[in-house]
């Protein structure tokens, strides 16, 4: 049955999802922050800020305020950055329609709380528990939008919830699972990013295929460290939203997170990286991952690298012989019982 989607606000990635959710008949509104931007879309049928080029299709509509995207919507995707999480929340709370069912789809944790994306919505939004799941997966919003094939996870704790998305989204191009571990499945989104940085980092100084194989599995594997010691299950990291999107965004150059690790290897200022590139969801997460790691007591040494090229001082040489240099160790992955 045809729903009313409501993507609030549509940035890259929100953009693309709406490909997919009008090509399976659903009506779908976006919600533009810049009047000038609706202008262009009703003229172009693109998001020239997000997603320029990519025409959508029939079904997306534009418009300039949460309250006017949000009329009647049965489905409600979240689609601002981590660090607008908050405020977007606070903006749609007066229009969220009663019932409808409640989307986050932005990989990161929130710096100062160490929340994940969902816990921050919960906290601005609580009348929505039950009806809230996230979504994460090895998906580059460009090739969405260009209707390449891609697969992804929603999960929930309400299985229903999960199924829903999954019947809103799939279709002959983007194949949707569903899943019960929303805290192991945030947690690989965000944390990803982090180890794409150092990857990026480690390929800008030359350091070889080698390395990059390397800081990969050792990277997945302090993840699962951390995620595990969260209460998340170490199998979830196996899939799509842990290795999968770590794979992808390690090595895949629409990334913006390796695009940042390879501009700090070849020798860039972070800061002049990011005025080019833009939201980097992987910076701020890095504060928040070596702190949240640091309360639990779980080793991250390449996250710590990474949050100290960033925020330390340390050259990116440094921070490659200095995990080059560790105590040795063995190789063992604990999987509760």
């Amino acid at each position: 049955m045809p729903m009313r989607v409501a993507i609030v606000p549509a940035g890259q990635w929100g953009t693309a999802l709406a490909v997919p959710l009008a090509e399976n008949g659903h009506a779908v509104r976006l919600w533009l922050r810049r009047p000038e931007d609706v202008d262009v879309f009703r003229r172009t049928r693109t998001n020239p800020r997000h997603l320029p080029g990519a025409p959508l299709p029939d079904g997306v509509e534009a418009f300039p305020t949460p309250e006017e995207a949000l009329d009647h919507a049965d489905l409600v995707i979240l689609g601002s950055a981590s660090r607008g999480l908050r405020d977007t929340c606070r903006a749609i709370r007066a229009h969220l329609p009663p019932g409808a069912l409640v989307l986050s789809i932005t990989k990161g944790l929130e710096p100062e709380t160490h929340l994940r994306m969902s816990q921050v919505i919960l906290d601005e939004l609580p009348e929505v528990e039950g009806r809230l799941a996230v979504l994460s997966g090895p998906n580059f919003a460009v090739e969405v939008a260009r209707r390449l094939p891609a697969a992804t996870v929603v999960a929930a704790g309400d299985p229903a919830v999960a199924a829903a998305w999954q019947h809103a989204f799939m279709g002959p191009r983007l194949r949707v699972y569903t899943h019960d571990d929303v805290l192991g499945v945030e947690l690989g989104g965000a944390l990803k990013n982090v180890i794409a940085i150092g990857v990026g980092i480690s390929d800008g100084l030359g350091a070889g295929e080698n390395a990059r194989a390397a800081l990969i599995t050792r990277g997945m594997a302090e993840i699962g460290r951390l995620g595990v010691a969260l209460g998340a299950s170490p199998l979830t990291f196996a899939g799509l939203s842990g290795v999968g999107d770590l794979v992808l965004t390690c090595t895949g150059d629409l990334s913006r997170n390796r695009r940042l690790g390879l501009a700090i290897g070849r020798g860039e200022a972070a800061e002049a990286a990011l005025r080019t590139l833009g939201t980097v969801e992987g910076v701020p997460t890095a504060r928040a991952a070596v702190q949240l790691a640091r309360e639990v007591g779980v080793e991250m040494p390449i996250t710590e690298r990474v949050h100290a090229v960033l925020f330390e001082g340390e050259s990116p040489a440094e921070g490659l012989e200095l995990l080059m240099g560790r105590d040795r160790t063995k190789e063992s992955w604990h999987v509760p019982a």
